[in-house]
């Protein structure tokens, strides 16, 4: 099996930088030649010497249509690689190339996003589609080149939120990693009974996949949205919000299953204020773990004037 890696990131987002210093230098890139596929030439190059020391052949891409079967096949039989990485053009259609033909050996990997942290900003302002396009299918999001003063909850709660399962790094200017701080977050995950306001619960939703042991076996407390699927046990709810994941027509209603020990009376899709207990568990026979809820209590609650849970 060929292994296909796939950078993705907006022109000189930091894709060449992420294969030169993280990529290649994985164990589990195999001995053998490269195959280095690049859709747009940004600041940092690659030398003559970096591909003949890494065994790599780059080959320039121009046009979206040169990445096909016919064109794959080709450099299976010239190149036989035991590798190849593509370094996708942010202005192109992602799910294209995840879609797109590959000789029966070959298979995608990874995909990974790159994310300048100084303009990251103005792209979810302006440009937010677009973005939000290239990072629903990454495994990983390095967001790099982040000053002091960056507002990293906010951009990992919009991130997250489109995409829950990816992992996020944030680097400094010098390209050291950031790790995350408990004061990132708009409540103190300290305390063993922690009351989420009725616009972070966006916040905490994300920071509750990515970090469950933050609210183990913890007493939450919420405003949300009662709601039961249709062939949902009487013994189960779903307490949830409305978030705006990436536009106005991409809004969601996001929660998590919640076990109801005791019998109540709960009206669909009603307004309450509900006193959880947060527990992490396998679900409904998937065999994966994931946040589950037990119903402490709850009450009426009134409609708020944000039914929507914006972020940043």
């Amino acid at each position: 099996m060929t292994p296909v890696y796939i950078l993705t990131g907006f022109l000189d987002s930091g894709k060449t930088t992420f294969v030169k210093d993280t990529l290649m230098k994985q164990d589990w890139i195999e001995d053998g030649p490269t195959l280095l596929l690049t859709c747009e030439e940004g600041e940092e190059m690659y030398s003559d010497n970096y591909l003949d020391e890494n065994g790599m052949f780059l080959f320039p891409i121009e046009e979206r249509e040169q990445l096909n079967k016919a064109f794959f096949e080709n450099c299976e039989r010239i190149y036989h690689p035991a590798q190849v990485v593509i370094e996708y053009n942010g202005m192109w259609d992602l799910q294209e190339i995840i879609q797109e033909k590959y000789p029966g050996n070959w298979e995608i990997q990874g995909v990974y996003s790159t994310v300048n942290g100084q303009t990251l900003d103005m792209y979810l302002t302006n440009m937010r589609n677009l973005l939000m396009n290239q990072l629903t299918e990454s495994e990983l999001i390095v967001i790099n080149r982040c000053a002091e003063g960056t507002d990293r909850s906010g951009f990992r709660r919009a991130l997250k939120v489109q995409n829950p399962q990816a992992q996020l790094i944030f680097e400094d200017v010098d390209g050291n990693i950031i790790p995350q701080t408990e004061e990132d977050l708009p409540f103190d995950i300290k305390e063993d009974k922690i009351t989420i306001g009725d616009m972070d619960f966006g916040v905490w939703y994300v920071d509750a996949y990515e970090h469950p042991e933050h609210y183990l076996h913890k007493e939450l407390t919420f405003l949300a949205q009662t709601f039961r699927p249709n062939g949902m046990a009487a013994n189960m709810v779903i307490p949830g919000r409305l978030i705006m994941a990436c536009c106005a027509e991409d809004i969601r209603f996001y929660g998590y299953p919640c076990k109801v020990e005791q019998p109540v009376s709960l009206t669909q899709r009603g307004w309450e204020r509900v006193t959880v207990r947060f527990e992490y568990e396998e679900w409904n026979g998937t065999g994966r773990k994931q946040p589950v809820l037990y119903l402490i209590k709850t009450e009426k609650a009134a409609r708020p004037e944000e039914e929507v849970v914006y972020l940043g």
